[in-house]
């Protein structure tokens, strides 16, 4: 439960809770917002936010704490809630973050295991995993709050819509396409593209489109089709305009320290109630940068 403090007015319109606040707590200088952030002192939707760049728009409740919360789990720290009822949960997952642990030797630090720890803190039941992100992709991961909700949503996951930002090296050609090929994973976990179907291959498609170019780079808005591991990499790489930052399929440079993967947007028909619902992540301002100076 939130500690005493102070409840803000809700932001506007959507933006980065960093630049926000800076706004709404004037007089109060940036550095003294900043340590705000760093102390854990900012709660957004009753969790505890540190990133300067997570998402905050006019459903969402901003609270200043009057003091840091008490022995926070660090496991806690950056988890950003997009989209929270009783049947889903979406995280704002930062590029760095494994989803969920499954081979030996993955760290223990998961997005599913800061959920884990922020629902248990809460008495709030488990998550349960829907799909996955890689651990270089930031954006909106889904996760269900029982295991029933989880198999209704994996089994009508070709009605739900996912929209990437990627920030690709040079320019594809052409601007927009359809990429429609089989996927297979090598021994050495990397992921290859064959026209013709193969053993052990996965049909992967994607649609695509050029949104901005500057000087190196371009970002192409890609909606997949399909969700198969590294589909989008493997596409983008095949036009001949890796990810940025993405050495496994031959990027050349990694200027923003990062894979320049995001999944940005992500709708789906509600498991209980049949609406539909619709969510947004803002492209993260280190990749912002790449392609609008």
């Amino acid at each position: 439960m939130s500690g005493p403090g102070r409840d803000l007015p809700p932001p506007f319109e959507p933006g980065e809770l960093l630049a926000w606040l800076i706004v709404t707590l004037q007089p109060m200088n940036r550095t003294r917002v900043k340590e705000l952030l760093r102390s854990g002192r900012v709660e957004v939707n009753g969790v505890s936010v540190t990133r300067h760049d997570h998402p905050v728009g006019p459903t969402d409740r901003v609270r200043i704490l009057r003091d840091p919360p008490p022995a926070r789990d660090p496991r806690n720290a950056g988890l950003s809630i997009a989209y929270e009822d009783e049947a889903v949960i979406v995280l704002d997952k930062p590029s760095g973050l494994l989803t969920v642990a499954s081979a030996p030797g993955d760290p223990k630090d998961t997005a599913f295991t800061r959920l884990s720890a922020a629902l248990e803190a809460r008495h709030a039941g488990r998550p349960f995993v829907v799909h996955r992100l890689d651990r270089g992709t930031s954006g909106l991961l889904m996760f269900a709050r029982s295991a029933d909700i989880r198999d209704r949503l994996q089994a009508n996951w070709e009605t739900v819509t996912k929209t990437y930002l990627a920030v690709v090296e040079g320019v594809p050609s052409p601007p927009e396409g359809l990429l429609d090929n089989f996927l297979t994973e090598g021994q050495d976990l990397t992921v290859r593209a064959c026209r013709t179907e193969r053993p052990g291959s996965r049909r992967a498609i994607s649609r695509y489109r050029v949104v901005a170019t500057r000087g190196r780079c371009s970002l192409v808005e890609v909606a997949i089709e399909t969700g198969r591991k590294h589909q989008i990499r493997v596409h983008m790489a095949g036009l001949g305009c890796p990810i940025v930052g993405d050495k496994r399929y031959e990027a050349t440079f990694n200027p923003a320290g990062r894979l320049g993967l995001h999944a940005w947007r992500l709708a789906f028909d509600h498991p209980t109630t049949g609406k539909r619902v619709e969510l947004e992540s803002l492209l993260p301002a280190v990749l912002r940068k790449l392609v609008t100076g």
